[in-house]
């Protein structure tokens, strides 16, 4: 592994110097961005534009108690349930009871979480969760409207410079290991300068032909981390949706059909027409959702067809079209209408419970470096992520890094200007026949079910794909963006070859 893909030739300006720099504007960098001290310099890095992210994507909700109902020791045991004994108590423990608070907070932002007829929160109940206590906002546009809201409140912080349009390079680090600040390119290439760095980039969906993740989640910000010296955990417990909408024209998944649906009443069903999930779970459709992924590829395998069919045809045009208005829509526009049809569904790349490995405050082993959001590996979702319980961790755990920050003293001579190698010859490849090569490998071998020596051949493939990459001089985002899914494949591959046994999110059929 190279340690930089930045070379100083490229410098086109003076170093920029910030008191903290966060990389990514989804819902964990925001989030913090907000919290942080007003005295302290921020620069807010987003690799396209704002809403150009997971989080605007998440359609299901945020999961926490607010009802008298339900418990913060039932979310506890839900979540440790589902992560199948992998998870750090103590963290799970920290996200359910500090969430409530998180929601009233995002409540006295302006979020419009949906209302039932009491003027209570309206919930739901999603796969794995005991009790209703997912929130949403529009139906199923949750993190859109979480994001608006956040988004109108950072552009009001004069301490924080947005930088739309900003591609991560590397992670700078002094001679004695410490972070210190950021490469970038976008409009310019050059370097920010900080003692404190929040990488909050989001997960790995590109390195999957089928993923339901935006198009620029390369895992830029994990495989920086790691060139710089950064610990990875749990990068083989990928989660897979169960039910994305299958495009018959196309051949692919196309946009996600959220668990919620199933959580309304919704039901599987294979080709022959018969709702199988009570064949592989107590929980039937809500079953956690490494269990219905798995069922659905059984029954797509036997019955030789790439998808099976949600059907929630038992609900009214009117409350489908209300509680669902992004879904419905999506589905109208491909010449469907879910209150008469059941809708072509498979499993899809969805999210990472492993990342970069951080304690309770987001801090990594490299001083100076924090990671939130599923970029990290909290630990908190174990083998398995419970649903909804993804944006409850960017909250939670956005906070704990800012605050930290806050209360801290910025190191005496910390900003040494960091060695930075240039690299050899121009790459010459096609890097979208290589990215697709690479994405096809890790469809087939780091996928919802794998092989031992699949996976080998797999690393072996990859390993030569990349090697060009590893000593080219890069001089465009896809080059970096390409040698990111390649280490990022190397690192899922590697660490479910280790993992012997089946557990959660990772399925070995040998």
């Amino acid at each position: 592994m190279r340690r930089y893909l930045y070379d100083h030739s490229t410098q086109e300006s003076e170093p920029r110097h910030h008191d903290v720099i966060i990389a990514g504007a989804g819902l964990a960098g925001l989030y913090a961005s907000l919290l942080l001290d007003e005295r302290l310099s921020v620069a807010l890095l987003v690799k396209d534009r704002l809403m150009q992210c997971n989080s605007s994507l998440a359609q299901g909700g945020v999961a926490a108690v607010t009802r008298s109902s339900d418990h913060t020791q039932k979310h506890l045991d839900d979540t440790l349930k589902a992560a199948k004994g992998l998870a750090n108590e103590a963290h799970v423990r920290l996200m359910v009871e500090q969430g409530p608070g998180e929601i009233r907070q995002l409540a006295d932002l302006g979020v419009p979480f949906d209302i039932d007829h009491r003027g209570d929160y309206y919930t739901t109940r999603e796969g794995g969760h005991t009790e209703k206590r997912v929130l949403h906002c529009g139906g199923d546009a949750t993190g859109e409207h979480i994001m608006q809201a956040l988004i109108r409140k950072v552009r009001e912080k004069a301490n924080v410079q947005l930088m739309e349009n900003c591609f991560l390079l590397d992670v700078l680090t002094t001679h004695n290991g410490e972070a210190c600040g950021v490469a970038v390119t976008g409009k310019e290439t050059t370097q920010l300068l900080a003692p404190h760095v929040i990488i909050a980039t989001g997960g790995i969906g590109q390195a999957y032909q089928n993923t339901t993740n935006q198009p620029g989640i390369t895992g830029d910000g994990i495989a920086a981390a790691l060139r710089a010296g950064a610990l990875a955990k749990h990068m083989e417990f990928v989660q897979f949706h169960p039910t994305a909408f299958f495009d018959t024209s196309e051949g692919k998944t196309a946009f996600l059909i959220s668990e919620a649906v199933r959580g309304e009443g919704g039901l599987l069903r294979n080709h022959k027409g018969e709702a199988f999930m009570e064949k592989y779970h107590p929980m039937k459709d809500l079953a956690p959702r490494d269990v219905v992924s798995r069922a659905i590829a059984t029954e797509m395998h036997q019955a030789g067809k790439p998808m099976v069919f949600l059907d929630i045809t038992h609900h009214s045009r009117d409350f489908l079209s209300r509680r669902f208005p992004t879904i419905f829509n999506n589905c109208r526009a491909k010449g469907l209408d879910m209150s008469r049809e059941a809708l072509p569904v498979a499993p899809s790349q969805h999210y990472i419970m492993g990342g970069i490995h951080t304690d309770s405050k987001g801090r990594t082993n490299i001083p100076g470096l924090y990671v939130a959001g599923e970029a990290a590996c909290t630990e908190v979702h174990g083998a398995n992520r419970l649903a909804s319980n993804s944006l409850l961790e960017c909250l939670v755990f956005s906070r704990r890094c800012a605050t930290h920050i806050n209360h801290s003293k910025p190191p005496i001579n910390k900003l040494q200007f960091p060695q930075t190698l240039s690299s050899g010859p121009a790459f010459d490849g096609d890097t979208g026949t290589l990215r697709q090569e690479i994405k096809s490998l890790m469809q087939i071998h780091g996928g919802i079910v794998r092989h031992g020596e699949g996976m080998k051949y797999a690393i072996s493939k990859i390993q030569e794909k990349i090697a060009p990459l590893e000593q080219a001089n890069m001089r465009t985002i896809a080059e970096a963006e390409t040698y990111n899914i390649g280490l990022i494949a190397l690192e899922v591959l590697q660490a479910a070859l280790k993992r012997k046994r089946s557990v959660g999110a990772h399925f070995r059929t040998d």
